[in-house]
Formats: C-alpha cells, structure tokens, sequence
C-alpha cells in the first residue's frame, strides 16, 4: 500500500514561491494535479521514476518545476511566479497506468496524497 502525504502549501502573493513536498512517492512514476472550486482536478506536471523525463501543463511551463530525491521518498514541485489562477488545493499521485492516455490522465495514477491548499492573493 502507498501512502502519499503533501505538504508545503500555504498562502502566498503573486509573483512568489512556494515549494511543495509529497512524501512517500517509492518506485512510482510521479505526477502533481490540481483542483480549484467547481472545476475538475487538472494536470499540473509528471515525472518519471528515475527523474530523466518530466512533462507539465501549458499553463505551468516555464514557472513550475517538478522534482524527486529518490534516496528520500520524495517528489517536489516548485512553484515560481505564482497565479492567482494557481489557487487550487495540489495533490501528488502514483502513476499505476499506462494507456494510451498518457501522463496527463487521472484515470492512470492509482495512490494519491490527501492534498494541500495553495492560495494566490493578487
């Protein structure tokens, strides 16, 4: 059983920083996902086990950047240049799935984390 548990969220200005932690991400294929109020959880960026391959949201490229420690369980995803669009409770999941959907599919991560806040005042 995987457990996943994210931390680092909180509430920030735009234009700053926040790193988040998901610990616990084992042998997984990694990825983050975002949801705001009365919209679908979204895809934010993905990460392979081994850290080499990384993929992310047209809406995210170039300000976030997702990460892993192997040595200590962990997956990060920094967040610069925050939104207040970026405001969304973020979640961390294992990818137990690989279909013709991609890395971009809720249908393909198996464990997720319970969550963590992340507001953007303007």
């Amino acid at each position: 059983q995987v457990q996943l548990v994210e931390s680092g969220g909180g509430l920030v200005q735009a234009g700053g920083s926040l790193r988040l932690s998901c610990a616990g991400s084992g042998r997984y294929h990694m990825g983050w996902f975002r949801q705001a109020p009365g919209r679908e959880r979204e895809f934010v960026a993905a990460i392979s086990w081994s850290g080499g391959t990384t993929a992310y949201a047209d809406s995210v490229k170039g300000r976030f950047t997702i990460s892993r420690d192997n040595a200590k369980n962990t997956v990060y995803l920094q967040m610069n240049s925050l939104k207040p669009e970026d405001t969304a409770v973020y979640y961390c999941a294992a990818r137990v799935r690989f279909s013709s959907r991609g890395v971009t599919s809720r249908e393909d991560y198996g464990y997720w984390g319970q969550g963590t806040q992340v507001t953007v005042s303007s």
